[in-house]
């Protein structure tokens, strides 16, 4: 089951039951409906029907885990860029050249949740025959959350890693211009009975998302979070959405947000340097749909 905050969400007749915590309206939505109504409506504006359920799928798990940043609430991104033909969804991911354990693909525009599948996919068979795949994509979008991905080496007890590029949104240390993106990684470890380790994570403190949605509900952030359009770190959600950008994980570089840049440029050379991709700021600003993102995975 899913909970979900009345202030965000709109009410249907999928709902099952209201509750109240804290004074706040929540309602419980099955899951299955939720997955429903993704797909309704990635289909509506023409996405193909195994594109629409890879996407669904992605979001559905950003939920169900907590990722509440890159669930449902970047649906409507999704929407738009397949509907306004920045994102395609009449071809399929193609592997340009591979060796034994590598692969380089070309997402061919498509959404990120099939390209990463179809990477991840690559990957996993070159490792159960080698001992280890090594794949990168370039011309992919915006795939969710890292983990979606790593998690898919655990059901053949082998362990996974998933990084990406983003668009620009940190200000990278002594820096006030927005450079790098949050270029996330994640790492999934089977363990023993079922159990696992599992690591996703931003090299930015925390997710673009998370801004946001403290925006929405009217809260201060930490000021380790983002800096306004000058480059000072705020605990203004909204400066950091209108002009600003995000800080390093860390924040600051009293705080060691040197250290943070340094992983999220370690992401941008396995991804968009090593694709012979977009990388940094050359990638399109976020939330825009002017063009092809271009991002990559690895």
């Amino acid at each position: 089951m899913f909970c979900f905050r009345s202030r965000f969400f709109l009410k249907s007749r999928n709902l099952n039951r209201n509750l109240t915590l804290n004074s706040q309206d929540y309602y419980l939505i099955r899951k299955n409906d939720m997955q429903d109504f993704m797909e309704r409506c990635m289909l509506a504006v023409g996405t193909k029907r195994s594109h629409a359920q890879s996407l669904a799928k992605c979001l559905i798990d950003a939920d169900y885990r907590g990722h509440f940043s890159h669930g449902l609430n970047r649906l409507d991104m999704y929407v738009r860029d397949i509907k306004v033909e920045t994102t395609f969804s009449d071809r399929e991911p193609q592997i340009v050249k591979e060796s034994g354990a590598t692969g380089l693909v070309d997402g061919n525009n498509v959404l990120g949740p099939v390209v990463g599948n179809f990477c991840m996919q690559l990957a996993i068979r070159k490792a159960k025959q080698i001992g280890i795949g090594f794949v990168v994509a370039h011309r992919s979008n915006h795939y969710g959350i890292a983990a979606h991905y790593s998690m898919q080496a655990l059901a053949e007890k082998l362990i996974g890693l998933s990084f990406t590029n983003t668009s620009p949104l940190i200000y990278p240390t002594r820096s006030k211009q927005r450079t790098f993106g949050t270029n996330p990684l994640s790492i999934a470890a089977p363990g023993k009975d079922k159990d696992a380790f599992v690591l996703d994570m931003a090299t930015s403190t925390v997710a673009f998302g998370k801004v946001e949605i403290c925006n929405l509900k009217g809260e201060k952030i930490p000021s380790s979070w983002g800096a306004d359009n000058n480059g000072k770190p705020t605990c203004d959600p909204e400066k950091i959405i209108n002009g600003g950008g995000l800080l390093p994980l860390g924040g600051s570089e009293e705080s060691s947000g040197y250290k943070g840049y340094g992983l999220n440029v370690m992401v941008e050379i396995l991804c968009g340097i090593l694709s012979g991709s977009l990388y940094g700021p050359h990638i399109r600003t976020w939330q825009t749909s002017s063009g092809e993102a271009d991002l990559v995975i690895n």
